[in-house]
């Protein structure tokens, strides 16, 4: 049964994909009328497999209340121009990442509401409980997760509604936090892309380098590596203890070795628009 305190007709585009069955596997255990579409015949398969039935565009958005854009934001821009003529005065256009809303991507109406939400997945800090909230590592499913969202403009009702669906497509949500689709941008890559996906790949580097060049063999290797990760995101994240002084050392001698002076450049506006544009294969951002 929804949990949601009023039911829509919400249709998503590109259902058949990762994060289309993802969302249109919680959706089906509302009682909004959902709609599924998808072009790809493995897609399309996909769908089937689940026993929801494929519907075509025109027909899944005509009547659509909340439009759920589930595709690659490379095509949004394509994607959005072919559905968006197509809705109802009033739906809201929701999409999953910020970069293509950021760089004006979207087909505008001046009568269509434009929201954006993006899961944080569940926090490495997150109580767990069961073996399917411990499996649960992307969100969605079992363990608990918050989401970042913004919406275009100041209605109040299509907030609402937004934050109905954004719940239910992102179960289970502890909290929806409202930000402006620029700063939804700089947490959504600046944040957890460029800095800590990134770290996290560096992490996998290093404990290559431990194993492959000096010998360590990869169980010791891999048990101190994951063991530490968690101490110190406790320790610098929520302040569970302090380091120890030789610590701090090797710390200090760790950025000098291999952060830039000027990496907090990445929290400008140009720099900003500049990893948007590779991202999205763009010449530039046209305001």
């Amino acid at each position: 049964m929804s949990t949601t305190t009023s039911t829509h007709t919400i249709a998503v585009i590109g259902a058949g994909g990762k994060m289309g069955m993802r969302v249109s596997n919680n959706l089906q255990k509302t009682d909004h009328t959902v709609f599924y579409s998808e072009n790809s015949p493995a897609g399309q398969e996909r769908i089937a497999a689940t026993g929801r039935t494929v519907t075509d565009t025109e027909t899944a958005v005509t009547d659509a209340d909340v439009v759920i854009l589930a595709v690659p934001d490379v095509v949004l821009g394509a994607v959005s121009a072919s559905v968006v003529p197509q809705l109802k005065s009033g739906a809201i256009v929701l999409t999953l990442d910020p970069a293509a809303a950021y760089a004006n991507l979207l087909f505008k109406r001046d009568d269509i509401e434009y929201a954006v939400a993006h899961p944080c997945h569940p926090s490495v800090f997150v109580e767990r409980h069961t073996p399917e909230e411990y499996a649960d590592t992307f969100g969605g499913i079992a363990a608990k997760q918050e989401v970042v969202a913004a919406l275009e403009s100041e209605n109040a009702e299509a907030r609402q509604v937004a934050e109905e669906v954004i719940r239910v497509i992102y179960a289970p949500v502890i909290d929806v936090h409202w930000v402006t689709v620029k700063q939804l941008a700089y947490l959504e890559p600046t944040l957890v892309e460029t800095v800590a996906c990134m770290v996290g790949d560096l992490l996998r580097e290093a404990l290559h380098e431990t194993v492959h060049t000096v010998g360590v063999p990869e169980a010791a290797a891999r048990a101190m590596l994951l063991g530490h990760t968690q101490v110190a995101l406790a320790n610098t994240l929520k302040g569970d203890n302090p380091f120890s002084d030789a610590c701090l050392i090797a710390m200090e001698y760790g950025r000098e070795s291999i952060i830039k002076d000027d990496w907090k450049k990445i929290f400008s506006d140009d720099q900003l628009d500049h990893v948007i544009t590779r991202m999205l294969h763009l010449k530039e951002i046209v305001r």
